[in-house]
């Protein structure tokens, strides 16, 4: 799955998780635009991800961090913190 469909899937399920609709975020972005991105076919600005994570009352890292594990299957949640941890580390 390429980048922007696995940020649309995990979109979508924090939305849904949240029980919020598409219209719920229409202080920060259409409906149109939300479901574009939701589908794959548009790319946010971090800007425009740091508000829909307003809307979604989560962090923007957790939004990120959902991305890429949509990304890979195999992925755990506990490899990719691994991983971040290392890098933030200078790889210690």
């Amino acid at each position: 799955m390429d980048l922007k469909q696995a940020f649309g899937v995990a979109l979508r399920q924090l939305r849904v998780n949240k029980n919020l609709s598409q219209e719920e975020f229409s202080d920060v972005s259409s409906r149109t635009y939300m479901s574009s991105l939701e589908r794959g076919l548009k790319s946010p600005t971090i800007d425009k991800i740091e508000k829909i994570s307003q809307v979604l009352e989560v962090h923007p890292v957790s939004v990120m961090v959902a991305t890429y594990l949509a990304t890979d299957p195999d992925m755990t949640m506990d490899a990719l913190f691994e991983r971040i941890k290392s890098d933030l580390d200078g790889g210690k």
